[in-house]
């Protein structure tokens, strides 16, 4: 099993036996994505079946990360709704993702965020911004 898959699965359950990899991949669909989404960046044969998998499991309504985001060990998607990164983004290791996040660009180079970062709800990181190691990020809802 790819070490990515390997550290993303020890996220969500906590330990990445082959039991626990399949009963993951065919119950939380966002798994199954993230799954295809880390073949996608392997190498031969992994990376044709990545292709294929990522191609059937994707949606445009809810998941859009491109295939070739940099992302680190153990990412963590917390829940699947709306979540858009932009290509040139490059996130650390550990990091958990909310729902309704985007890490954006209009300017060619989205954000750089670091290891062990906690991504809010509707939270919008835009432009070449470094976000540095064991940060949580939140959006501010004014009530008024």
């Amino acid at each position: 099993m790819n070490k990515y898959i390997k550290s993303d699965l020890m996220r969500y359950y906590g330990k990445y036996d082959l039991l626990t990899f399949i009963r993951g991949y065919f119950r939380n669909s966002t798994f199954r994505f993230q799954c295809a989404l880390r073949l996608c960046q392997s190498k031969g044969m992994m990376k044709l079946l990545g292709y294929f998998l990522w191609a059937i499991s994707r949606t445009k309504k809810t998941i859009q990360i491109p295939r070739h985001t940099k992302i680190g060990y153990g990412l963590f998607i917390g829940h699947g709704g709306s979540i858009m990164i932009n290509s040139s983004a490059v996130i650390g290791d550990n990091c958990n993702l909310s729902q309704f996040v985007t890490i954006g660009s209009n300017h060619k180079k989205a954000a750089t965020i670091g290891d062990n970062v906690y991504i809010g709800p509707n939270v919008c990181i835009v432009e070449d911004v470094h976000i540095g190691n064991n940060v949580s990020i939140g959006a501010w809802m004014d009530g008024g």
